[in-house]
């Protein structure tokens, strides 16, 4: 990757400079309202709640709460019901593997062509506009008795199209850190992105947890009758992002272009070109290559610590709807400060250092977890908040790291390739996690399964040369040719 990109722009076009304290502030705002898509759709309220029991008949349910009720733990209402919900979850996974795929397929050729234009700003407007109006559109789903699956397969599609446009926001949007941070603050401003994440997800999860959530009457009257109580919460999310997303797009400005037009590519011109793309890295830069994988693999581990977070939560520890609530606001608080706390060190110690760590505080704390399954919610609230600790900074750090190897003029470019190779290894940590609980038949060996995910990805990390990337102050090594201590 060492074609040269021509400037699009001088110092004097630009508004601000890298590390001015507006931008980064307008920068970090995006973050802080995507918490309202990776907080509350996609991890602790929407998913949670269309494949929970309030989509399965309710007669039924009524039936398998009566066996509860006198002590029956697997009659044959119960075990239906349990059929459905696994159904439902199946689907969900169907459907955000579908979504995985076609992100993995337009990631890169998005992240070059941005790269050529310099539009970043316009398509991250564009892309977060539409993720607005798809989540603002999932307040149609509702658990009516008589359209149950209808209504499921209707929201799982509207959130893996969501997924998508979410999901290529985010490489526009991880490419702009160039323009707000120098190599020297990389680690501490993506810190500050991450940090605004998590503690926006707890300031959104904290308002709807006491307006609509928790209440039996909720703000405006709400209450949970026809789902409304998480309806008006999605709706409110949307919102709640649209406004975080006008900061960066009004402080961080597309670069007026100066030098020649920038060479347009077809669809298929733009495959070839991410083909060619791979092979000179395999040739030239076999280190950015390896570490696009090995993050991939483990990147998937913590992506699926929080998908699985709640299931395990309320499957193994007995957690209720309300305290699952509850315990992700906590998460997000210690999530946030240690992820503030990281970028610090990031920038100190260099991120793989922070990734190492991270990793292996994981993988300790995860097998705790695993052997304390049977100790009740209080062993949960202990293990999993000290995986909150570990999962936010290697997060940070693996951005902050790629964005000391990218090549020059290529940011976006590089972060689509991140975004294709973790969609890639999206289904290790499903599979993983599957596969575990199917052959011993209990949910809490799961977690062995996402624990193996991230031991392959810290195998695969190790062995990579990384000195020059890691150094206080360091631009990368993506120009350190194969052959040498790049390898």
């Amino acid at each position: 990757m060492s074609r040269t990109v021509p400037s699009t722009a001088t110092p004097a076009a630009v508004a601000g400079t890298p590390g001015d304290r507006r931008r980064i502030a307008a920068w970090a705002a995006w973050d802080w309202g995507s918490a309202a898509f990776n907080a509350v759709i996609t991890t602790f309220v929407f998913t949670r709640w269309i494949t929970s029991d309030a989509f399965v008949d309710p007669a039924l349910v009524a039936d398998a709460d009566a066996e509860s009720a006198a002590g029956v733990t697997d009659g044959p209402a119960r075990a239906a019901v349990q059929a459905v919900l696994a159904e439902h979850s199946s689907w969900l996974g169907w459907g955000l593997t579908a979504a995985g795929v076609l992100i993995a397929l337009l990631a890169p050729v998005l992240g070059s062509r941005v790269d050529r234009t310099g539009r970043r700003t316009r398509r991250l407007g564009l892309l977060t506009a539409v993720t607005v109006l798809l989540c603002l559109s999932l307040a149609v789903v509702r658990p009516d008795p008589d359209a149950l699956a209808t209504n499921v397969v209707l929201g799982l599609t509207i959130l893996a199209l969501a997924n998508i446009t979410f999901e290529l926001a985010s490489v526009t949007y991880n490419g702009m850190i160039t323009r707000v941070a120098t190599p020297a603050t990389y680690g501490r401003v993506s810190g500050i992105g991450w940090g605004a994440g998590y503690l926006g997800g707890i300031v959104l999860l904290l308002l709807l947890f006491v307006g609509f959530i928790n209440p039996e009457v909720g703000w405006f009257g709400v209450t949970g009758e026809d789902g409304w109580n998480i309806r008006a919460a999605v709706l409110v999310s949307a919102l709640w992002f649209a406004v975080f997303a006008v900061p960066v797009l009004l402080v961080v400005r597309d670069e007026p272009r100066t030098g020649p037009a920038p060479e347009r590519l077809g669809l298929l011109a733009s495959y070839r070109r991410l083909a060619a793309d791979v092979r000179e890295l395999w040739r030239h830069d076999r280190t950015l290559l390896g570490y696009l994988v090995a993050s991939a693999v483990y990147r998937d581990g913590l992506a699926g610590v929080f998908t699985f977070g709640a299931v395990i939560a309320s499957g193994t520890f007995g957690f209720s709807a309300g305290e699952v609530v509850v315990f992700a606001i906590a998460a997000n608080v210690v999530a946030g400060l240690a992820t503030f706390a990281g970028g610090t060190l990031d920038d100190r110690v260099g991120p793989r250092a922070v990734v190492v760590a991270s990793l292996v505080g994981l993988l300790v704390t995860g097998l705790a977890l695993f052997f304390l399954h049977d100790a009740g919610p209080a062993a949960f609230w202990v293990a999993g908040l000290l995986l909150c600790v570990f999962v936010g900074p290697a997060q940070s750090a693996s951005r902050s790291l790629l964005t000391r190897l990218a090549p020059p003029g290529r940011t976006t470019e590089v972060f689509g390739l991140y975004a294709t190779t973790g969609r890639a290894a999206s289904p290790l940590a499903p599979l993983a996690f599957s596969v575990c609980v199917s052959l011993s038949g209990s949910q809490h060996w799961g977690i062995l399964g996402l624990m193996a995910v991230l031991v392959l990805g810290l195998a695969a990390l190790l062995p990579l040369r990384l000195r020059d990337a890691v150094r206080r102050g360091g631009v990368g090594e993506a120009a350190t040719p194969v052959g040498g201590d790049g390898r």
